[in-house]
């Protein structure tokens, strides 16, 4: 079980807002963290700044999860999880919704 600490939250901003897609870019600084949320949509993730992220699931297992940058990847809608970053430099990534 992933052990708790407070966290400060993660910086968005929705670039596209659309039928078709929701874009949105996210910062998390270090000591950073997302909150714990589910994914209503597929999603596709693509580092712009990359590092090492920890992924804690509904379980509170963690994980860790290397984001390269200009590497992208897709996940289905249903993932729950909260995206916290322990490293010492912000993580930057761009996340595509696609919407049903």
């Amino acid at each position: 079980m992933a052990e708790k600490t407070a966290f400060l939250p993660a910086k968005s901003r929705v670039q596209i807002d659309n039928s078709q897609v929701i874009v949105t870019e996210w910062r998390i600084p270090p000591g950073g963290a997302t909150g714990f949320h589910r994914h209503a949509m597929d999603y596709v993730i693509t580092p712009i700044i990359g590092g090492t992220l920890t992924i804690v699931d509904a379980a509170g297992v963690a994980g860790a999860a290397e984001m390269v940058a200009g590497e992208s990847y897709i996940r289905e809608a249903g993932v729950e999880h909260d995206v916290q970053n322990a490293g010492a430099t912000e993580i930057v990534f761009i996340e595509v919704e696609l919407k049903p």
